[in-house]
């Protein structure tokens, strides 16, 4: 074994001789420290010494990157762990594990609320209903421009898109709670809870749980800042009825006639109405097939089956069929928008403030206790989620007895709008019925 005092003109010269698969080249200035040459590749620095009783060889590096007085130091240190009873291998395993956890930490530390919204919500989305969804994209969404060119707001949590999620602290968060409560507080009370949800998620995943502090959204403060919701109070009154029907009769569009009609004898919620599609219709069993939302909140697989009125019907049948959907825009491939605008000239026509398309919803519900209709019936017509143990375990009532409840109200409901309709006659085609229209 050739021992020399190493120089950098003796390394250079070192080679393998020819038949051989590596020679080694031993230092005598540093006990242990050797070149290490093969036929093909690179020279590198090893160190070599009993440990245990046993051969222990390590690579230091390449003398390209390492040079002489470093390599004869690195074989002293590695000596003197060995002479103080460590293994020198455990030691550079346990240096690297901790580079690369630092590695981890420091990618992880960069890691923005938009990369970690992103894997949450490409996590969740089979859990979720399309509403659900459209929430998480519509709050987060950035400032934009529509199709007609009219500029269109950010979302309540698109500010924190762009930051670190570690700046996600609950002084940031009450700060956001504060501002977005004065300008915006329903959608800021809905993107406050999306946020709780995200940020529960991330404290339960390795890569993020350790860059939060608990749940940084909750905060009593940001709770406060948010205020509570109040119940809304825009529902049609008895004596109102007339005077809706009257006017939302009168409209040009017969689509958005029907709906709002349709709306206020349904108490469908806006979405599930604008999404029914002629497949869902059912002539023959007199039913509605609506896309709901998930049974803890009163549906069943996503859908509810509602009866299928007469006059509902007769709605329906006089509807053009451009494509799937019931009420179909000018464009086939799609239902029409929430008629929100018309709805708010309808409330002003009507005198009743604030009146809108979820009114309708509601004036379902409170219409009916004129009648003093089974609460059980019509939460389940409206899909509410059930609310007492005997609604949630024993009555699932059929499609046929909420016919006879939903019918009753309907029918009721033209009287008080002063509208005889003939319930025998074909659905779709008007006439007159003792000297009104139908």
């Amino acid at each position: 074994m050739a021992k020399v005092s190493f120089t950098a003109k003796r390394i250079s010269e070192f080679g393998c001789p020819t038949g051989k698969q590596q020679a080694f080249l031993w230092d005598t200035t540093a006990p242990g420290l050797g070149l290490r040459v093969t036929p093909t590749g690179k020279p590198a620095f090893v160190f070599q010494s009993l440990y245990q009783g046993k051969t222990l060889r390590i690579t230091i590096g390449s003398p390209e990157a390492w040079s002489i007085a470093d390599a004869q130091a690195k074989a002293r240190e590695l000596q003197r762990l060995i002479d103080e009873g460590a293994d020198p291998r455990e030691k550079k395993r346990q240096q690297l594990a901790q580079a690369d956890a630092a590695r981890v930490r420091r990618e992880a530390e960069a890691v923005t609320v938009a990369e970690a919204w992103k894997a949450y919500t490409e996590a969740r989305a089979v859990r979720w209903g399309d509403h659900h969804k459209r929430d998480h994209d519509r709050l987060a969404r950035s400032p934009g421009v529509t199709k007609k060119g009219k500029p269109t707001n950010a979302g309540p949590l698109h500010t924190f898109m762009g930051r670190r999620l570690a700046d996600l602290t609950p002084a940031v968060i009450e700060q956001w709670a504060k501002q977005e409560g004065q300008v915006r507080p329903t959608a800021a009370r809905l993107g406050w809870r999306l946020l709780k949800a995200f940020l529960a998620w991330c404290g339960n995943q390795p890569e993020y749980g350790a860059l939060l502090q608990e749940n940084p959204a909750s905060t009593k403060v940001a709770r406060e800042a948010l205020g509570k919701p109040q119940a809304k109070q825009d529902v049609l009154l008895k004596e109102q009825l007339p005077a809706f029907f009257v006017a939302v009769r009168g409209l040009s569009s017969p689509v958005i006639s029907a709906y709002m009609q349709a709306m206020l004898l349904t108490g469908a919620r806006p979405g599930e109405l604008l999404a029914l599609k002629w497949q869902d219709v059912n002539s023959q069993w007199k039913s509605i097939t609506l896309r709901d939302k998930d049974e803890s909140k009163g549906g069943k697989d996503g859908t509810r089956t509602i009866p299928l009125t007469p006059y509902v019907e007769h709605l329906l049948a006089g509807l053009p069929r451009r494509g799937e959907w019931v009420f179909s825009s000018d464009t086939p491939s799609r239902p029409i928008s929430p008629p929100r605008r018309r709805m708010a000239d309808l409330a002003r026509v009507l005198n009743v403030e604030g009146l809108s398309l979820h009114g309708l919803r509601r004036s379902f519900g409170s219409l009916s206790e004129w009648l003093e209709l089974p609460a059980g019936s019509i939460a389940q017509i409206q899909g509410h989620k059930p609310s007492a143990t005997a609604e949630k375990h024993y009555r699932v009532r059929p499609l046929d007895l909420l016919r006879v409840h939903h019918e009753r109200f309907e029918a009721w409901i033209l009287e008080q709008a002063g509208i005889s309709f003939d319930r025998n006659q074909q659905p779709g085609g008007l006439r007159v019925v003792g000297g009104k229209e139908a």
